[in-house]
């Protein structure tokens, strides 16, 4: 007998093919040619837009809704790609209703603003799809350049310093490039093998060679490729899961959602994934939100998402937590984990409710809980790293780290939010100052 939704433990086949199927779709459906054109048509194409300042990677957002007004979607997805090389993944899982759209004038104005993202999706899949890249390789110059990370941060340094003419080898402990576009993002904002072909597109600029399975500590040391390469960068992300610190957090179905989320992404097919009937997520960020989402499209009938802290300190924003609810996930605020109960597996957890300060009121809580994902947050992994700040590796504006020719960015650096559209500005950036001091 197949298992449903009711059926105990953790089992796989709780849905259908056709109900994952449907449950697992495009989030936010690619606009098709006339769709693009009546959404750009509500753009102002502001002089001072304050959609461009409020956009990490500073694409001239009027200049793109202008191209795709006029009919010309490559030369918009150009206008991104040369601020954004990975403006198609940027396009769907970028918080614009918190960045770029949040400031946009109509939204101020009539509550509703330009859809920028789904404009900047469009422009770039337009482009994407026809197979070409839009910038060709410099002269080569002799100069080699690692990086470590084939994440965002990574990739994007890559590509701006193979553009520049000089020789990047990239390396990662995964066996795929794409890093959390590949691993760590919701199936259903990236379908059809999207970060992945994003990837080989990226590539065809040139003078870029990805070797996998390679780490800092396992096949590499930074010593070696200093010694090796002119320049290094660092993208190597946030490896480590902090843990609950509560009784019981070493019982069985008590698992990372990193973990769950990375299985999920890399799954032919979503039948075999097992799930929990009773599912717990404790934490406040977009990976709580994810990991709860999913399960529950998976066919849990229960999942409660607990955040320690007052909804209006989540960091996953208002509409992954809309998201989240209408999906039927529950989410409980002030209440923190005291103890994972079971015989073994997990069959509780308990919490203990706070007020805003994380003062306990006395209260507690039982859930129910054949299935635990933790995501409160992630830490840096490794030894012999450049001075660290905050538990991440100390860098400046332009990415330089304590240690002459190494350079870092995304989410293991100092640099700014932990966002993927921030990641690719960072590695951007440090690109454009190894150029700078290469070429001097």
């Amino acid at each position: 007998m197949s298992n449903t939704p009711f059926s105990e433990g953790i089992q796989s086949g709780r849905l259908k093919p056709a109900e994952l199927a449907e449950n697992f779709g495009d989030l936010h459906p690619r606009l098709d040619d006339h769709e693009a054109l009546v959404a750009a048509d509500r753009c102002y194409f502001c002089h001072d837009a304050p959609c461009m300042t409020a956009c990490p990677t500073d694409i001239d957002i009027p200049l793109f809704i202008r191209q795709i007004s006029t009919g010309t979607p490559e030369a918009a997805a150009k206008t991104i790609f040369s601020q954004n090389i990975l403006g198609g993944m940027c396009a769907r899982v970028c918080p614009t209703e918190t960045l770029c759209e949040e400031v946009c004038v109509r939204e101020v104005a009539e509550g509703k603003p330009v859809e920028i993202g789904r404009l900047q999706r469009f422009a770039t899949d337009v482009l994407v799809e026809t197979g070409e890249h839009p910038f060709e390789r410099a002269e080569a110059t002799g100069k080699k350049i690692a990086v470590v990370g084939a994440g965002p941060a990574g990739l994007s340094a890559a590509h701006r310093l193979a553009g520049y003419g000089h020789d990047v080898t990239v390396y990662d402990a995964r066996a795929k490039a794409g890093g959390l576009n590949e691993f760590g993002i919701a199936a259903y904002k990236s379908v059809d093998r999207f970060a992945e072909r994003e990837v080989e597109w990226l590539l065809k600029i040139g003078g870029i060679t990805v070797e996998t399975g390679k780490a800092l500590g396992d096949g590499l040391s930074l010593e070696a490729l200093q010694g090796e390469f002119d320049a290094v960068f660092l993208g190597i992300g946030l490896g480590g899961v902090n843990a609950l610190g509560v009784d019981g957090e070493d019982k069985g179905g008590v698992d990372d959602a990193v973990d769950f989320i990375a299985d999920l992404r890399q799954a032919k097919e979503l039948g075999t994934l097992p799930i929990g009937r009773d599912v717990v997520v404790i934490g406040g960020g977009m990976t709580a939100v994810d990991a709860a989402v999913q399960a529950k499209l998976l066919g849990a009938l229960n999942v409660s998402l607990v955040y320690r802290r007052g909804k209006d300190r989540m960091n996953a924003s208002e509409f992954e937590q809309d998201l989240a609810a209408s999906k039927g996930v529950r989410i409980i605020t002030n209440a923190s984990p005291k103890a994972v109960i079971g015989n073994g597996s997990v069959r509780e957890i308990e919490f203990g409710y706070t007020d805003d300060n994380l003062n306990p009121t006395g209260q507690t809580v039982r859930l129910p809980a054949d299935q635990v994902f933790k995501a409160i947050g992630q830490t840096l992994e490794g030894a012999g790293l450049p001075d660290l700040e905050r538990g991440k590796i100390a860098v400046d504006g332009t990415g330089r780290t304590s240690v002459e020719g190494i350079w870092a960015g995304g989410d293991c650096a100092t640099g700014g939010d932990d966002l993927t559209v921030t990641a690719v500005a960072e590695g951007r950036d440090a690109a454009e100052d190894i150029n700078a001091q290469l070429s001097a």
